[in-house]
């Protein structure tokens, strides 16, 4: 194990940066309650013709959307998980964070939770467990699974489809070289939102804690797309080992955490001037 790892209080180290988290946190916060829809006309009334379920999107969120777009009571969906009978791999121990497929889902006029959520679950074993994914799994040393959980990591992490690549070799590199991943998305998913992260957060005892937990953590902590489980299984060739986004577009990877550092202090600098905040 690597013995010169920065402290965690020193610096966070692998982040998207706060610009992107703020962002993020909006995008939750809305997406949780306002269900992306397609409407169909009819009887006098708009009803729904599909659900869509977007990148990223954390278990929760699929079951909130589940029981807007069905008109059933909160908590629903995640109810009926026990009766949908869902085709989960071994791993995943009947939670189906990670396997609840990001697509568009046709509704009918008989459609339930466990229809959709199996549907879900179906589309994403047709997705993953092909032999390009099973074989690029294999070829990381790991399984479906385990690809499955870089790739919402990649997805929570990556501001862009180039990054994604780059992120998934940050996660790649720090596994081989015994450091813990410190990645803020994991604790964000232990805490159940979309926080700025901070000490508190960092030294919290949730097995999704990834500052203080080696390795991965035990789910996935999203529902990951087609490009970021491709990413997982093909990461982009580098030495890097942080990163951090100083601005919308600007994601700096590096080896070198002096340069990380410089990278960090110019984002914090400009997200003090995006917020207004007063200088020090």
């Amino acid at each position: 194990m690597q013995t010169n790892i920065p402290s965690r209080s020193t610096i966070r180290l692998t982040r998207r940066g706060r610009f992107a988290l703020a962002a993020l946190g909006a995008v939750v916060a809305g997406t949780a309650v306002a269900v992306p829809l397609l409407i169909m006309g009819g009887d006098g009334e708009d009803r729904p013709s599909t659900l869509v379920v977007p990148e990223g999107w954390r278990a929760s969120q699929v079951y909130a959307a589940v029981d807007k777009v069905l008109a059933l009571p909160a908590g629903t969906a995640k109810k009926s998980l026990g009766k949908a009978n869902l085709k989960l791999p071994n791993e995943a121990g009947g939670n189906p964070e990670g396997y609840l497929f990001p697509t568009t889902y046709p509704l009918d006029e008989k459609a339930t939770p466990e229809q959709l959520l199996s549907r879900m679950v179906d589309t994403a074993n047709q997705k993953f467990n092909g032999a390009p994914i099973a074989a690029g799994a294999q070829r990381n040393a790991m399984n479906v699974y385990q690809a499955v959980t870089v790739a919402s990591i990649v997805q929570a992490e990556a501001s862009t489809r180039t990054d994604m690549g780059k992120v998934a070799r940050v996660i790649f590199n720090r596994l081989e070289r015994g450091m813990p991943l410190q990645m803020d998305s994991t604790v964000h998913y232990a805490l159940g939102r979309t926080p700025r992260t901070t000490e508190a957060g960092t030294e919290s005892d949730s097995p999704y804690n990834s500052y203080a937990r080696m390795g991965l953590p035990p789910t996935p902590i999203d529902n990951p797309g087609e490009d970021a489980v491709r990413a997982a299984i093909n990461p982009t060739p580098g030495d890097w080992l942080y990163f951090v986004t100083v601005k919308p577009g600007d994601t700096r990877f590096t080896a070198d955490y002096a340069e990380h550092q410089r990278d960090v202090a110019e984002a914090d600098t400009r997200r003090k001037q995006t917020a207004g905040e007063p200088k020090k």
